[in-house]
């Protein structure tokens, strides 16, 4: 039987200075980092021990490149918040890695609460940066020169599911599923046939199908074998076929359909081979198609568009559905996905207040109305970065957003209660808690391990190897009994 789908989104955000073309990535964000976490936050270092980037899930681990930097020896900024997320510099990037949550809702709650983070980071790091020097933070995933970076997703897998089956199933499901996750896009790059507008910003820089690599050869299945959890129990799913998304119902269905299909391919259920004949140029053909409509070659000689075999997927997960018993909001994520493959099905501009892609396109195409703009004008590639920015007063998305022209799902109130509470259902709760009540006595910490100092040798680490535990349910009454840090450790013992 399939294990509940804990999952999180990773994502790395763009960052730039107005007027300072020269900056330095990295010590803006570690300046906007710093600006936003408190000192007794900082001090909690982020302990590596149970992570190894190289090991393979194929089996094997990769020998590390000669000079390559350890990663606790890099001295860039890496907090954990209250919330129970990790906050850092990756790549010359600030990156958000919401808490683990039970259901795609959370998700979309706790993810939002990463973009409030970032804009308080901002107007915190405004006030010792001299004039401000206009720092813009955008949740996108390319440059426009070249250079993308990461929106990634993580799902708690059973370790007995075969990885074969994992990729068998899965890349068809990613490569299609871009029509209604994806963030869109002007233009092309990485040497990609061009295009004028393309509906995903990440299917150009995909190029292979399996692979352990995230920022060269990226692969649509990445093997990363890092679980966070207990090893001999559970894998952790690293995707990274995905692009950022400002609207909030493409990550609730980016995170409720894969979810689904996960539980299929553990139970077994999916008996059809969509197996793709190419399925990197399929990546490319269909972001490249905003109309919906082109085909793309399954290794059985039929032909499908994106929708169509994604039609195959939702009805197989609304028979999965019906004979088992499942959980994390399943009827919402079949209702919605059937809501919008309807809508692009017969008309994808019809979709413009749900997806990000229609909502930009929509947007570009008014402008280009208004002002007789070809494709290839800059104003167009400046639109569709001012999408992105997470200051609410700036960005274009957050302009459609209170013009009503973008539907919600979650509330201000529920994000603003995200930003400094864990939810309350996973082992996030412990560890958002124990950085709430114990922050002084704690030494590092990580997604499995907490590391406490009480005044005794040596120190105490409290390993959390169970992401469904640790919830408020299991540990309130025990953090309320455990007044210090010290007790709490006598308790966890007695």
């Amino acid at each position: 039987m399939a294990i509940p789908k804990i999952c999180g989104i990773e994502t790395e955000y763009g960052i730039s200075v107005r007027d300072h073309s020269d900056f330095n990535p990295i010590v803006a964000s570690s300046l906007l980092i710093n600006a936003y976490a408190k000192p007794a936050l900082r001090r909690v270092k982020w302990d590596y021990e149970e992570e190894n980037p190289l090991r393979d899930a194929r089996g094997f681990e990769r020998a590390p490149a000669e000079g390559a930097a350890v990663e606790d020896e890099t001295g860039l900024v890496n907090v954990i918040l209250p919330n129970g997320s990790r906050y850092y510099v990756d790549h010359a990037h600030p990156e958000y890695s919401s808490p683990e949550c039970s259901n795609p809702h959370d998700g979309v709650v706790w993810d939002k609460a990463g973009e409030r983070i970032l804009e308080a980071s901002i107007q915190a790091a405004g006030a010792i940066v001299p004039n401000g020097q206009g720092i813009s933070i955008y949740k996108n995933n390319s440059d426009g020169k070249g250079n993308s970076y990461g929106c990634h997703e993580n799902y708690l897998v059973d370790r007995k599911t075969p990885f074969p089956n994992l990729v068998h199933h899965l890349i068809p499901f990613l490569v299609t599923r871009q029509v209604f996750t994806g963030s869109g896009k002007v233009g092309a790059e990485a040497n990609s046939r061009d295009v004028d507008f393309q509906i995903s910003q990440r299917a150009d820089f995909f190029e292979v199908e399996v692979g352990l690599e995230t920022t060269f050869k990226r692969p649509i299945i990445n093997t990363r074998d890092e679980p966070h959890a207990d090893p001999e129990r559970y894998r952790r799913l690293h995707v990274i076929a995905g692009d950022a998304n400002m609207a909030e119902l493409p990550t609730f269905l980016k995170l409720g359909t894969a979810a689904l299909v996960l539980r299929m391919i553990e139970d077994d259920f999916i008996a059809e081979d969509f197996t793709l004949t190419e399925p990197v140029r399929a990546i490319r053909t269909v972001s490249h198609d905003p109309s919906c409509k082109a085909t793309i070659e399954l290794s059985d000689g039929r032909r499908l568009s994106a929708i169509e075999l994604q039609w195959e997927y939702l009805r197989l997960a609304s028979k999965y559905s019906e004979d088992n018993d499942t959980d994390g909001g399943a009827a919402d994520v079949l209702s919605a996905w059937e809501q919008v493959l309807e809508g692009l099905e017969s008309d994808p501009t019809s979709q413009s207040h749900r997806l990000d892609w229609v909502a930009k396109l929509v947007l570009l195409e008014a402008y280009r109305a208004r002002d007789g703009l070809g494709w290839d004008h800059p104003k167009l590639r400046l639109i569709d970065l001012q999408y992105h920015d997470v200051s609410r007063k700036r960005g274009l998305y957050y302009k459609l957003e209170r013009a009503g022209k973008i539907d919600r799902l979650v509330t201000e109130e529920e994000i603003e209660w995200a930003i400094d509470h864990p939810p309350e259902d996973t082992r996030a709760y412990f560890r958002g808690e124990c950085l709430r009540r114990y922050s002084r006595a704690i030494v590092a910490a990580s997604w499995d391990a907490l590391i406490f100092d009480v005044g005794e040798e040596p120190l105490r680490k409290v390993p959390t190897l169970e992401p469904g535990r640790g919830t408020k349910a299991h540990v309130e009454e025990l953090l309320d009994a455990s007044p210090r840090a010290g007790d709490l450790i006598a308790n966890l013992g007695a």
